[in-house]
């Protein structure tokens, strides 16, 4: 007799979460004939009664699905079911619920998609209510732990070069300092990885600790060598050493708190661009796709040989997976010292440091 096996997307949504559904459903019923339950909404479609869940099957999952943005069974990243947020304002464990929810559904397995707050209560859950689990990693921070890369961070880091190309030639046209802020809520991957892709004169990651003197002074060198524009690439995490969060939560964030100080430290006329959300939405790239795709397909399979409690992962070009008690442990940030951050300093990116 075919498993069920209980599938849901669950945090930010992201680029290829798509990609990822079709992948657990085709390998699904084309290699094992297994049942596929998608649960809607995240943990939020277990906390419902009746839980809010649908039959996924091969017919649903054309090529179309490939290339769509978000994910058609909806996510969510409120709420955590251990300190849930009740409506006369305190909190309440309904974590017991979510577990119910799921064996209610009669599923032999759950296969969930997520980032890294996500894996760390799904597992908890999966821990507590005996749940056989396989968690899927995805987040434009790509600081998933024991992954190379998770799925929605290449098409991420795709659209904020994008965005710096468009921004380059208004930036030399208008003899401007550009300023753009890039999600990265812990981790700086998508800054610095776009800032060298896209050309940044300047970037600032929360890894490495900067000062505003320091970039205004490269900002400075660059109008001095004959530059008449820069361009400023800032995670929403890079907090300038010295000043208070709240002054920067006042401005607005990092991004407009930046553009303000430079020009008046600078001279400069300077501008501020946030990308936020575009980031996470939009066409998946075909590295994003071939990512969810080898990563369902190989969920799949775990379930299939009885193998949970693992994450499965991209390491090395290959697919493996890991205990998922290693991945949860630790987020993965960008190492100060690491490639991205050596390419940057040989290509001379001020970085706002004093090296």
């Amino acid at each position: 007799m075919g498993k069920r096996i209980g599938l849901l997307t669950s945090g930010g949504d992201c680029a290829g979460l798509n990609a990822v559904i079709r992948a657990v459903v085709r390998r699904a019923h084309h290699g094992y004939d297994f049942d596929v339950v998608g649960i809607r909404k995240g943990t939020h479609g277990l906390l419902a009664r009746p839980v809010e869940v649908e039959e996924l099957k091969p017919e649903h999952d054309d090529t179309a699905l490939l290339r769509l943005g978000g994910t058609v069974l909806g996510t969510t990243n409120k709420g955590d079911p251990f300190a849930f947020p009740m409506p006369d304002g305190s909190l309440k464990d309904r974590s017991e619920e979510i577990v119910e929810g799921f064996h209610a559904l009669d599923l032999d397995a759950l296969i969930g998609v997520g980032g890294d707050g996500s894996l760390k209560i799904l597992s908890r859950l999966a821990l507590q209510g005996g749940i056989p689990f396989v968690g899927i990693p995805k987040t434009i921070d790509n600081d998933v732990a024991r992954t190379e890369r998770a799925v929605g961070y290449t098409t991420a880091v795709a659209t904020a070069t994008e965005a710096l190309d468009r921004l380059q030639p208004t930036a030399a046209s208008h003899d401007r300092v550009m300023v753009l802020e890039l999600m990265g809520r812990d981790a700086g991957h998508i800054a610095i990885a776009a800032g060298v892709a896209g050309g940044a004169d300047v970037v600032l990651i929360p890894e490495i600790t900067w000062t505003l003197p320091t970039v205004a002074r490269h900002v400075k060198d660059l109008r001095v060598a004959g530059r008449n524009f820069a361009l400023v690439v800032a995670a929403e995490a890079a907090q300038p050493a010295g000043v208070d969060s709240d002054v920067i939560q006042a401005a607005g964030g990092v991004g407009h708190w930046l553009a303000v100080e430079l020009g008046r430290v600078t001279g400069a006329e300077t501008r501020v661009t946030v990308l936020g959300h575009v980031q996470r939405g939009g066409v998946p790239n075909a590295e994003d796709r071939l990512l969810g795709s080898a990563l369902g397909v190989h969920a799949v399979d775990l379930v299939a040989q009885g193998r949970t409690g693992r994450m499965v992962a991209w390491w090395n070009r290959e697919v493996i997976d890991v205990p998922l008690e290693e991945v949860v442990a630790v987020p993965s940030v960008v190492d100060p010292h690491g490639p991205l951050v050596r390419t940057a300093r040989g290509l001379g990116i001020c970085l706002g440091d004093t090296l």
